[in-house]
């Protein structure tokens, strides 16, 4: 019903900079909230930023002053914009979206298949 298709993830050393999209595709109505989480070798997956459709953002403690997360509301996509990057932000990120599928409906959650951010010398 619902895909959301991640990309950007790559290799990077400390210090750089990467930007990662996901494009929500199917039958929406509508999108509360998208989000990025990320996942590290060894320990449990942790939100790093959300936002709504409001406009109302959060952030995890790490990621304040270096990342940024936006959407574009026409084109269903989410942005994780990520600068001064360290080693412990190594991770496999996933995109989450809180998706109505029609009027009235309870918003289904739905997520990526998982984008590798490495950073590394």
């Amino acid at each position: 019903q619902v895909q959301l298709a991640e990309s950007g993830g790559g290799l990077v050393q400390p210090g750089g900079s990467l930007r990662l999209s996901c494009a929500a595709s199917g039958s929406i109505f509508s999108i509360n909230v998208m989000a990025w989480h990320r996942q590290a070798p060894g320990k449990q997956r942790e939100l790093v930023a959300s936002i709504f459709s409001s406009g109302s953002l959060y952030y995890v403690d790490s990621a304040k002053g270096r990342f940024t997360i936006s959407r574009d509301n026409a084109k269903n996509t989410v942005y994780l914009q990520m600068n001064s990057l360290k080693p412990e932000d190594t991770a496999v990120y996933y995109c989450y979206a809180g998706v109505t599928l029609r009027v009235g409906a309870v918003p289904n959650g739905y997520w990526g298949q998982g984008t590798l951010v490495t950073v590394s010398s």
